[in-house]
């Protein structure tokens, strides 16, 4: 009788243990799902950064419009006071 008990409780037991693990084991991603999230990660990043940078490079093209445009009106206008003082000291 107390052998049977045993046996009862010890089958009982193994069952409960296999239907705990079968169901951590189904809550869990496998490795081929894990990889396709990594994958779509770092897609996105990727995206994120390409967005980052073209905004970065059209701030910096525009900066760079504008200063050497500056910089030429402001030689065009030193050449041409230049000029105009060499014109008088000639007269």
């Amino acid at each position: 009788m107390r052998l049977r008990k045993l046996f009862l409780g010890l089958i009982l037991g193994t069952g409960a243990a296999v239907l705990a693990f079968a169901a951590v084991a189904q809550d869990a991603q496998s490795p081929k799902q894990d990889m396709k999230d990594a994958g779509h990660a770092t897609k996105n990043a990727a995206k994120d950064t390409g967005r980052a940078t073209k905004k970065a490079a059209r701030k910096t093209g525009h900066a760079t419009k504008t200063t050497s445009k500056k910089a030429a009106h402001k030689t065009a206008r030193k050449t041409r006071q230049g000029a105009e003082k060499v014109e008088d000291k000639t007269q």
